[in-house]
This record gives C-alpha cells, structure tokens and sequence, in this order.
C-alpha cells in the first residue's frame, strides 16, 4: 500500500482472534448476554433470539436494491414489491426489539428509499429524510451523477430523545456581521471566524471513508463515523443502547463504544465480524472521530483545525478519553 494508505485490514491470525471474539446465537438470551458484542449470523435468525424491549436506537442500513458483492454474501435486485416485502420483514423482526422511547434511522439510496419512506410512515411516527452529500459516485453518461443517499429518521412514539445541541455544526464565518462593535451570533478565535449553526436535515460536511483514513476499511458500503455520530448523539444517552442488524465493518458500534454508549451488531459475514472487533479493540484507546472535536462537527476539509481543537481540548483534560 502507499505511505499514506492506512485502510484497516486483518491478516489470517488476526481473522482467527477476532471472530473468537464475537456471539453466535442458537437460542433466545438475555440482554446481558448480548450488549456491547458482535454478533456473527444471519440477521432474520440473530434478530429472532434478542430480548425485547431492549434498544433505545436503532441504525439499520440494509442492502441497498442493487447487485453487491460483500464477500460471503451477495444481494441481488428485487422488484419494487419484493424489495419492500424484504424491508417489512426486517421491521416485523426489529421493531419488537425496540423501547417505546426508541428512535430508528434507515439509510437508503434515491430508489430504495421511494419505497422505504412510506413503510415507515405507515409503521411509525415518521419525523424527518436526511439527505447526505457523500460526493463519490460514478458519473453516467445519459443521467446526473449519483451522489446523494438518505437516511429516514422516525420514532416509535411521541415520547423520544432528541439532543439538537449535542450536533451543531462549526461553520466558517464568510460575511462576519457585528452588534454594537461586537460579534453577532459568531465566535473569533485564533484559528478564524465560526459559527455553531443548528444540523439541519442536509448533511454536506461528511466524506465517505477513504484510503487515507484511519476508519477506512474494504467494506464496500461503509459508512463514516462522523455521520454516525450525529445519529446517536442525537438521538441517545450516555448508557443507552443502539442496536444495527446490519452492522457491516462495525461503524456503528465503534462510533457507540466512542461516545459512550451501549451496542448489539448483527452481522452474517465472519470477516466483516472480525474486522469490526478489530475497530471496537482500537477504539479502547483511541475514541477520535474524524471530523467531530472540541463538542461540534467542524465542515468538510477542516482537518487542520480540527488538530487545533483537540489539542487544546487534550491539553484541557490531561489528554483524557471522552
């Protein structure tokens, strides 16, 4: 690999140790049982053995309609109707799982989610579609470039936990606009000008992982810890749990373990189970988030002043985990 490339991958003894770590389920346990593992099976099996009840979020980011390799697992395109039916039966099996108190996000591209967004407003209390600008996707010579993905945000019920200001956004302040000589609403300091603005359901500061990137993997659909985050600090506590039946590299449960919180990850693929364990090993010593410092969410290609932040955040707190 190049100098640069730090794509996180797991040698043959590495694959061994790691899956050692994880569950395998054959029968209904507990919660204790299950909380903060990885569970390695086949999700419409795993989801069936889970306590009740016990979820306070859910991430769930299932196959998108379309033809993927994921190594031991390939998914095929559905029609619109089976594709649908195979959402229903996700949700027949994760609902029940969930708190009455709980919130679910889905993640879905342009066309799955034509069909996913009206599932869940039939099902649930549906409160927002996220839109985010992940700026990868191969251009097409007869349609525009694909380079947007939602993530549906609904809650079992009007009683639900929502932090906006655990998620505000640190932008740079362009046209800086002053009340009686002193800054309005924008902070000066001596890395520039910024504003902690409120995250709106546009999301165009988060890049997918890339080579060089510690987070990055060879799952072809991971997901960035900086989107995650949003999720569950917005939609958690300290403590609460967040289960993902689809949990991939492991994203989810990483980001989780990070900022405090309690996980369940079900996964069928035993590579992508170890690697996740791997991520999860790591994140006991290093609880960074590319693109989420000092408390806020800087913008996209910030990266120097993000190292500004937590250094003198480090310097703060005796360089302390969060």
């Amino acid at each position: 690999m190049a100098a640069r490339n730090r794509t996180m991958r797991l040698s043959d003894d590495e694959q061994a140790q790691y899956l050692a770590r994880c569950l395998s389920l054959t029968e209904p346990v507990s919660a204790e049982t299950v909380l903060n593992r990885t569970i390695c099976g086949d999700s419409f099996n795993v989801l069936r053995a889970l306590p009740r009840g016990f979820a306070d979020l859910v991430i769930a980011d299932p196959p998108y309609n379309l033809r993927r390799d994921f190594g031991a697992a390939r998914f095929a395109p559905l029609s619109d109707a089976d594709y649908a039916a195979y959402t229903e039966r996700w949700l027949d099996l994760v609902l029940p799982l969930c708190k009455e108190t709980a919130s679910v996000y889905v993640c879905c591209d342009w066309r799955t989610s034509l069909i996913v967004g009206p599932i869940l407003a039939r099902r649930l209390k549906l409160r927002s579609r996220i839109t985010w600008q992940r700026e990868k996707g191969r251009g097409a010579r007869g349609n525009w470039k694909n380079a947007l993905e939602d993530i549906w945000f609904a809650t079992l019920s009007d009683n639900y936990t929502f932090h906006a200001e655990a998620v505000r956004q640190r932008r740079r302040v362009i046209a800086p606009y002053r009340l009686d000589g002193k800054p309005r609403d924008w902070s000066e300091t001596p890395e520039g000008r910024f504003r902690d603005t409120a995250a709106s359901n546009f999301w165009d500061d988060i890049s997918i992982p890339y080579w060089s990137m510690p987070e990055n993997t060879d799952h072809p659909t991971q997901k960035p810890e900086k989107l995650l985050a949003k999720l569950i600090l917005a939609s958690s506590d300290p403590g609460d749990v967040v289960l993902d039946p689809f949990l991939g590299s492991g994203s989810s449960a990483v980001t989780a373990k990070k900022l405090g919180r309690r996980y369940v990850g079900v996964e069928q693929d035993e590579r992508w189970c170890a690697l996740a364990e791997k991520r999860l090993a790591l994140a006991e010593t290093d609880r960074a988030i590319q693109g989420y410092t000092d408390g806020v969410f800087w913008e996209r290609n910030t990266f120097a002043l993000q190292q500004k932040a937590k250094q003198r955040e480090d310097a703060c707190h005796g360089n302390e985990l969060p």
